[in-house]
């Protein structure tokens, strides 16, 4: 960015939904840093964090998805004007009721499939959308793209990977791209073989090398189920078969994602890991300015390494392509078993591979005419019976 842009640059006002979560945490954390007006916030149930957000920012409006969290936090910002909506209809209602004809950016940083309605109505009214809830795209990308489309509305991604695959792609056109590498940090389990992961606890699950983020999507990516969904999500935002995209794994974390191009040349995004720089980069897209974030030393980092995913060991990235394969709603189905199962597994119900199983037999145990699934409320059914399946899986289980 010149200069003169650098300095008269005016970022657009900013909503945050899933504000105490990390990515959320960090979209604040930018916004704060750069001066950003927020003009909402939404959160499940942590009200003591999203009381401190609001007036901080001083919000126009919070949404709450749990009820009785929104009748607290209303009662504690009942000295101020901010509007408190509630349940997660409420979230969409603020989402319309907030709406200028200015400049806003959505961070859709709400976790799992309860980011779907947020981001369908984000897209509907039009704003540009930096998306970070994955599980938007897998549960219903066909529906996502094609509300984008209908509508002119804006994807950003915000997912580490997708942020460097979106601007690779800057340096040709879509139709020149042969292949997307996408990388993957490998998680805490990487080199352990299927026998060693037999005894883990979610302790050990939470001890990402390099990312501070969720429980929810720390498993994830100790599974490499969040790789699985990756590739799902890239398939759609980027329109590239899922054939095309291959997984390296890379440890330094350094190298977010890949692109090849049909004459071999090969296009690669570099940053320290840290979501900020994503966040920023959805807000000022396709300008850039300072960073809150740190500059990239790759003398000190002395490195990079790539190496193959051990499927063997890890196969929920080769589940998900099979579900992606399949089409319909074999990824909603798969989405909603590891949902399940990951909450089982940090409640210490089932053990790390069990959780593994329980995925995979849940969404080769739903009838096949899942794959015929092509309108959302189908999908959003087969959503719900591959819960109820998981879940029969689970009872009485203990580790």
């Amino acid at each position: 960015m010149s200069d003169f842009v650098e300095n008269t640059y005016k970022f657009p006002e900013m909503i945050v939904l899933g504000s105490t979560g990390s990515v959320g945490e960090q979209a604040v954390d930018v916004a704060v840093k750069h001066g950003i007006r927020v003009t909402a916030l939404s959160a499940n149930k942590d009200v003591k964090r999203i009381e401190e957000q609001a007036r901080t920012l001083s919000v126009t409006a919070c949404a709450m998805a749990d009820a009785a969290a929104a009748a607290d936090l209303k009662q504690r910002l009942a000295d101020t004007s901010i509007r408190v909506y509630s349940g997660a209809d409420g979230i969409c209602q603020m989402l319309a009721d907030v709406k200028k004809q200015d400049r806003q950016v959505v961070q859709n940083a709400i976790m799992g499939r309860a980011g779907l309605e947020p981001t369908l109505t984000s897209l509907q009214l039009k704003y540009r959308l930096a998306l970070a809830n994955k599980e938007s795209l897998v549960v219903a990308g066909k529906q996502v793209m094609a509300c984008a489309a209908e509508n002119g509305a804006e994807i950003v991604p915000v997912d580490s990977e997708h942020s460097a695959i979106y601007q690779c792609l800057r340096a040709g056109n879509r139709n020149e791209v042969q292949s997307i590498l996408l990388t993957a940090s490998g998680g805490p389990f990487y080199g352990k073989k299927a026998c060693e992961l037999e005894n883990v606890t979610a302790a050990d699950a939470l001890r990402h090398p390099t990312w501070k983020m969720g429980a929810k999507i720390t498993v994830d990516s100790a599974s490499m189920m969040n790789k699985g969904f990756e590739v799902i999500e890239a398939s759609y935002l980027f329109h590239v078969p899922a054939e095309q995209i291959r997984v390296l794994v890379h440890r330094e974390s350094i190298v977010h994602s890949m692109v090849e191009f049909t004459d071999n040349v090969v296009m690669a995004q570099l940053s320290v890991p840290d979501m900020r720089e994503c966040v920023q980069y959805a807000m000022t897209d396709p300008y850039r300015v300072s960073s809150v974030t740190q500059r990239l030393d790759l003398a000190q980092i002395g490195k990079l390494t790539f190496t193959e995913p051990d499927n063997e060991a890890f196969p929920l990235l080769q589940c998900a392509k099979w579900a992606m394969g399949r089409g319909g709603a074999y990824p909603a189905v798969l989405n909603a078993a590891n949902e399940v199962a990951v909450d089982a597994f940090l409640k210490e119900k089932i053990g790390f591979r069990r959780l593994m199983d329980v995925v995979m037999n849940a969404a080769q145990a739903v009838p096949s005419d899942v794959a015929l699934a092509d309108d959302l409320d189908t999908i959003l059914s087969w959503d719900l019976e591959a819960r109820r399946l998981a879940e029969s899986m689970i009872k009485g289980e203990s580790r």
